[in-house]
């Protein structure tokens, strides 16, 4: 037995090589942009990774937003004279997937990782620290990228925008159901999103629905959203507006009292055709999301101003799509995305992906020498603050910035924005930012 184990391994051992040769030698195959040369010293390597291709959330756009960028500014000279290298990586949602992305940046040499996303923190920030890799901008779906000292967020992750979309909702709805991810990730949400109710006036917390991320319908999940906030008994009957006529006109039944928001994903969209189809019958329900879980690309598809969407609310990171500050980014998009359809300029992905980028710039300008993965670690840290067009307030990592949220020391912005689907488009509900800082401040474990 063991020396059969012992043939087998090197078997695989020298499948390995031989795969990681292949790799090497035909890189356009491995993520690299086509035509790119290896890294020398005129060329800086980064990494961007994301899902692709898979059952549950899938990041197409962030990539493909990387390499875009990197077409438009080797096109206009480069960085300080220098080549912008751009590789990409699937992590498949999974950890093994991010541990070989991981592995693949320590090995490629990148001097950085940016605008990517990944829900399995654990596994690769750990090896992307023992390399000295800085991750700069990642999507912020894990508690890794607010604790790290290699980490440098550019957006408030779903801390923000759950404790945001409390505030949101605190003015509109009296009771409140929360769908979100049975994950380790989903686990924090609820608190994160009562946290932000009971900020923004006397509150109590929202019902809280575990989903999986993967499901093709989600019938009995919506059953229970619609129960937590009183409109259905939870036995799969029809829909009852609870203590009233069910008429949706007042009472406990009206729309501004009951409110459903979901934080899925991908799988977002597909929760509310389920919840749709339950309530066609049935009282008014406002409904809710995150940008990222809901965007203007599922709006449009979904009937525009007929769809479900209309009305409802959403919290992001930035400023709604349509704003003249994302201009420079959609001039990119059409002249050096070669008409790339996983890129949606709409996408909070592919706007962090933007943002991630243009801080990576200005630390590169800030390098003086050799541009290694410590040099950009440490323009990053003492470098001005940095000026992303509005898109955020100033990005800066200095000690002095840093704000005190507890469990989160690396967040620097807590900025969100509040939307609302009007007339088939995502329009501002508020104008400006919102800080939220002082709620994450406050929840237990978080702030």
């Amino acid at each position: 037995m063991t020396a059969w184990r012992s043939k087998r391994s090197a078997r695989t051992m020298a499948a390995l090589a031989a795969a990681t040769g292949i790799c090497t030698s035909l890189l356009t195959g491995c993520g690299v942009l086509p035509g790119d040369a290896r890294a020398d010293d005129s060329t800086v390597t980064v990494m961007t990774w994301a899902p692709e291709g898979t059952g549950a959330t899938n990041m197409p756009g962030m990539p493909a937003m990387a390499q875009a960028y990197a077409r438009w500014v080797n096109a206009t000279g480069g960085i300080n004279g220098r080549k912008l290298r751009v590789l990409t990586c699937n992590d498949h949602n999974s950890s093994v997937g991010a541990a070989r992305c991981a592995g693949r940046a320590r090995n490629e040499g990148v001097v950085a990782v940016v605008g990517s996303y990944s829900q399995h923190g654990r596994t690769f920030m750990t090896a992307l620290e023992s390399a000295g890799i800085p991750y700069l901008g990642g999507y912020g779906v894990t508690d890794e990228e607010f604790t790290s000292p290699l980490s440098y967020p550019v957006n408030g992750g779903q801390a923000t925008l759950l404790a945001g979309n409390g505030h949101q909702l605190a003015d509109h709805c009296e009771r409140v159901s929360l769908v979100r991810p049975d994950t380790v990730s989903g686990d924090q949400l609820p608190r994160l999103l009562n946290a932000g109710l009971a900020a923004a006036g006397d509150h109590g917390p929202a019902t809280d629905i575990r989903a999986p991320e993967d499901a093709s319908a989600y019938t009995r999940h919506a059953r229970l959203a619609l129960a937590g906030v009183g409109l259905e008994d939870g036995s799969g009957g029809g829909a009852q507006a609870a203590g009233g006529t069910g008429t949706g006109a007042e009472g406990s039944g009206s729309m501004d009292k009951a409110c459903v928001t979901a934080v899925l994903g991908g799988r977002t969209d597909t929760f509310f055709d389920s919840f749709r189809r339950l309530r066609e019958d049935g009282p008014g329900v406002r409904i809710a999301s995150v940008l990222g879980s809901v965007k203007q690309s599922l709006v449009d598809r979904t009937g525009g101003p007929d769809s479900q969407w209309e009305g409802a609310y959403a919290t992001g990171w930035y400023p709604v799509s349509s704003d003249p500050r994302w201009a420079a980014m959609r001039n990119v998009i059409r002249e050096h995305a070669f008409g790339d359809n996983r890129i949606e300029a709409a996408d909070p992905g592919v706007q962090t992906t933007w943002v991630a980028y243009t801080v990576l710039r200005a630390a590169l300008e800030h390098v003086e020498g050799a541009v290694t993965a410590g040099t950009v670690q440490r323009a990053l840290e003492t470098m001005p603050p940095v000026d992303t067009g509005g898109l955020t307030p100033q990005l800066s990592w200095r000690y002095d910035d840093m704000l005190a949220v507890r469990d989160h020391p690396r967040l620097v912005n807590a900025m969100v924005t509040f939307q609302q689907v009007r007339n088939g488009t995502l329009a501002p509900a508020r104008e400006g930012f919102v800080d939220v800082r002082d709620t994450l401040e406050a929840v237990p474990g978080v702030g």
